[in-house]
């Protein structure tokens, strides 16, 4: 695989770090999506594949907006939400399920109508969703330290996990019966047994804080774990917590994607740029390519399916919030 930057190649020792030089090629959105009437921070997105829609979670607009990607334009927005946090589509019941940080709801709707169809209410902060496909569950972190557990296809909340403090991302693995979930106020990465729905691990940070985004490798048995203090990937094994390499990353991270047909990562930070990261084998990662985004541009969602990365940029420097969409086929 070519590197495009000039970086060092990270081992199994993690005291080293990869060093992020100039990009010798810098890579241009291929669609750019206008969103003129969205103020301020944007959050998590998700995808309707066969419907070809993509759903934003506009936190500081109180919204969720529809965009149909056959023309880029804004369909619908559903209003009067409360600093919607994530939001996620599920294909099975045909719904959009929002978390709302303001007010700790988890609100259902028609994904055909946008109607609102029900409201779960938790104790606060209702944030991160994941979806698993295997369960057929939602899992939704919130307040000050909890994961509920939702059947989507009756709505109903159907369990509870108690954390140590509020979760950020968190990751499924369906292969080895375990949730791992960034908790940073705990400085923390907590292990849940899947079935159990208890904590039977936590990994202490260290020397290092400010774990929020988080993506899984499931067949190398690896967690990829963002840090905002230092910005920094690490890479966490599943089966021992131990961090067997790190590589500098954008300031601020907010996502992070991994792409298992290509063996690359994407993180998205706040100062404006995405890093893509090649995992060479070997335990052997390095930065390969530094995308400029946008100021606050720290939310992004990889489609491997399409091969696009959509990143979201909010109007802080410039004069209308917008999407990205960058063609990661040609990130190689």
């Amino acid at each position: 695989m070519k590197n495009l930057i000039n970086t060092g190649i990270f081992e199994e020792n993690p005291e080293e770090h990869t060093s992020l030089g100039n990009a010798t090629q810098i890579f241009q959105p291929v669609q750019t999506i206008s969103l003129p009437s969205v103020q301020g921070r944007i959050d998590h997105m998700d995808i309707d594949l066969r419907g070809e829609r993509l759903f934003v979670a506009e936190i500081e607009n109180n919204s969720v907006g529809i965009i149909d990607l056959k023309t880029d334009n804004v369909v619908y927005t559903i209003t009067g939400l409360y600093e919607p946090q994530g939001v996620l589509f599920i294909p099975e019941s045909n719904e959009i399920i929002v978390s709302n940080g303001g007010d700790g709801t988890v609100k259902f709707f028609d994904a055909a109508s946008f109607s609102p169809i029900k409201t779960i209410s938790l104790s606060s902060d209702a944030d991160n969703m994941r979806y698993d496909s295997t369960q057929k569950l939602v899992y939704v972190g919130y307040g000050n330290g909890g994961l509920a557990i939702i059947d989507p296809i009756t709505n109903k909340l159907v369990g509870n996990i108690v954390l140590d403090g509020h979760p950020e991302s968190f990751q499924i693995s369906d292969e080895l019966s375990r949730i791992f979930v960034n908790v940073p106020a705990d400085d923390s990465i907590v292990v849940v047994d899947l079935q159990k729905r208890t904590i039977v691990n936590k990994w202490q940070n260290n020397d290092i804080n400010g774990n929020y985004p988080m993506a899984l490798d499931e067949d190398l048995h690896r967690l990829f774990v963002g840090y905002r203090n230092p910005p920094q990937l690490s890479v966490i094994g599943t089966d021992s917590g131990k961090t067997v390499a790190t590589v500098n990353i954008p300031q601020d991270p907010d996502d992070i994607f991994y792409d298992e047909s290509t063996r690359q990562i994407y993180v998205s930070g706040g100062d404006g740029f995405d890093y893509v990261v090649s995992d060479n084998g070997g335990g052997n990662y390095n930065a390969m390519a530094k995308i400029p985004t946008g100021q606050g541009a720290r939310t992004s969602l990889l489609v491997p399916q399409t091969e696009r990365l959509y990143v979201a940029v909010p109007n802080y420097s410039i004069p209308q919030a917008q999407i990205l969409v960058y063609d990661v086929s040609k990130i190689r």
